[in-house]
């Protein structure tokens, strides 16, 4: 893209960030800040603050931070430049941007699969298309259904090789985007005769293909594509990029488990719905989810295979954070016969009356299980128990309560049980809970750049007492703002944030931005940074220095060696 970084700035500038933010959240105002709860983290408390005078936000307690277009970024789930319009249009503003001459990444990739979805809608639309559109009017899919996700058909044959073959593509790339796979030495088309279900990815681009039978034959019934550049299929769920803006609206997202349940419920008014790519949940699956800021309801399939997926993905979903709740249908096998079975109303009762995801596994928990037998009873409590170390603590204490009182068992006892669970090491964490132990240096660093990046003040004193880094990252985030600063002759946060967004190591720059909890800057402060800096320096040479003693044998040497130690140590008392 080719921007224009005074519009950005221009943008920024006539943006005030509480009124931005005020729109998506509830801020009050106390003291000179404005509080609210961060959206970014489960927070129960307000913990993020807003300040009219520097237009930055900082959440206390996660570190998430920026400026007005970092927030909407975050919050929106869009790129930067995305987030730069949204904010324009919001202030009546306009944001004019253009497309590089070069390609996009996999430009060309996206456009064949694009082609591919279209010749797909095209066949199901033609007289060919006779026994498909009779079979899935018989599944009671309809017009809307087909025209809203895009379904389409394969004939039986090569046809689809043959038209990407003629607008030139090579037989290689379609292979590697899995439309086509080698027979000895030909060419054949990987879909035929299948009703076809295109899958896009976050931002609706097409990516892959399930294709469904519909004549009585002995092939799979379900055929997908293979996994390519473009599509892996535990970093996709199905009707995500319609269902995103809609669960933000509905402050909840459902999850469902085949294509069908999610297309049904769409049509039928809860466009807040997605669905699996499989049977369980991959992490990077929950990172979207988690994009969204929402609870999730886990409404999978009525047997016991659904059952097992639901505690087995909610335990996941738990440990990474995510609030949820279960809905578990009767009557039906998957919502799409319970909706054409009972209709929305009772779907919506179904919603409504939905339970809390531990009060789904107590009950889970017992199925098949003589809890009149001692034995059986303790396997069921610590099975409980082992449950509870992701709960919060109001959970874990009122099931704790509830399990003493059933089983006339000492709560007490229960609690030390709890605690000493608790102590041993988890094995799935979530990233984001990982705290790194930081080195002296990392803390020391990256204040520095925060500091330099607020105020000119800061960079002469870097550039007095210290002038460069010795890692390579913190170099090179230091010349980003002293290049900044030589341009514009002055630097503050919520400018220098705009810049960063185009620059190559902007996650390090945010990195930064997010390590720093107090925001209460003194040039006191900074000297003492600043000091010890030199000190680590200093540390860390002498370091250097002693492995090389060990390793010499010339007593010269040694005596020099020795002797810069000394100096060195001298040198570190005055700091």
């Amino acid at each position: 893209m080719v921007v224009n970084e005074s519009q950005i700035e221009e943008i920024r500038k006539n943006a005030d960030i509480v009124e931005i933010i005020s729109s998506y959240l509830n801020l009050t105002l106390k003291g000179k800040n404005y509080f609210g709860i961060c959206p970014f983290h489960q927070d129960h408390s307000p913990s993020m603050s807003v300040s009219k005078e520097r237009q930055l936000f900082k959440c206390f307690s996660c570190g998430a931070g920026g400026n007005v277009f970092q927030f909407v970024k975050e919050y929106e789930n869009v790129s930067f430049l995305e987030a730069v319009n949204i904010v324009a249009n919001k202030i009546g503003m306009n944001f004019a941007y253009t497309k590089n001459t070069h390609k996009e990444e996999h430009e060309e990739e996206l456009k064949i699969l694009q082609l591919a979805s279209l010749y797909y809608q095209n066949n199901l639309q033609s007289k060919e298309a006779k026994k498909a559109k009779e079979y899935l009017y018989q599944r009671q899919i309809t017009d809307e259904m087909i025209a809203t996700f895009n379904l389409g058909l394969s004939l039986e044959g090569n046809y689809l090789k043959l038209l990407l073959e003629n607008k030139n593509y090579s037989l290689n790339l379609l292979e590697n985007l899995g439309l086509i796979r080698k027979n000895n030495t030909t060419y054949n088309d990987v879909f035929q005769n299948r009703i076809m279900f295109p899958i896009e990815d976050a931002n609706g681009k097409v990516v892959a293909f399930t294709g469904r039978i519909y004549l009585n034959d002995n092939h799979p019934k379900y055929l997908n594509s293979k996994e390519t550049i473009l599509f892996k299929k535990g970093n996709v769920l199905y009707n995500y990029h319609r269902a995103k803006d809609k669960s933000r609206l509905e402050k909840r997202i459902i999850l469902v488990e085949g294509n069908m349940d999610a297309m049904r419920m769409y049509t039928m008014g809860f466009q807040n719905t997605v669905a699996l790519m499989g049977t369980s949940l991959t992490k990077e699956q929950i990172d979207l989810i988690k994009k969204l800021r929402v609870p999730l309801t886990l409404m999978l399939d009525n047997d016991d295979a659904g059952k097992i997926n639901t505690y087995n993905n909610g335990e996941l979903l738990e440990k990474f954070g995510v609030e949820i709740n279960v809905v578990r249908l009767s009557k039906a096998k998957d919502p799409d016969e319970f909706l054409l079975k009972f209709g929305k109303e009772k779907m919506e009762e179904c919603l409504k009356h939905s339970i809390s995801f531990l009060e789904f596994k107590l009950d889970y928990l017992k199925e098949n299980k003589n809890l009149k037998d001692s034995k059986e009873l303790v396997n069921y409590i610590k099975e409980v128990l082992k449950t509870l170390e992701h709960s919060s603590k109001l959970e874990q204490e009122i099931t704790i309560k509830k399990i003493a009182k059933d089983y006339d068992i000492s709560y007490e006892l229960l609690k030390s049980e709890l605690k000493s669970k608790n102590d041993v090491v988890i094995d799935v964490i979530p990233d984001e809970v990982i705290k790194k132990k930081q080195s002296k240096y990392d803390l020391c660093a990256k204040a520095i750049l925060y500091y330099m990046m607020n105020d000119s003040k800061y960079i002469k004193i870097y550039q007095k007492n210290l002038s460069c880094f010795s890692q390579k990252k913190y170099r090179q985030i230091a010349s980003e703002v002293l290049y900044y600063f030589e341009k514009h002759k002055t630097i503050n946060l919520a400018d220098f944030l705009s810049y960063a967004e185009l620059s190559p190591i902007k996650d390090d720059i945010n990195e930064v931005i997010n390590s720093i909890k107090d925001e209460n800057l003194t040039n006191d402060k900074m000297e003492e940074y600043i000091k010890g800096m030199k000190k680590i320096m200093i540390d860390d040479e002498i370091k250097e220095l002693k492995n090389n003693l060990k390793k010499t044998i010339d007593e010269v040497e040694k005596d020099e060696i020795s002797s810069k130690i000394v100096d060195l140590k001298k040198k570190k008392e005055k700091i």
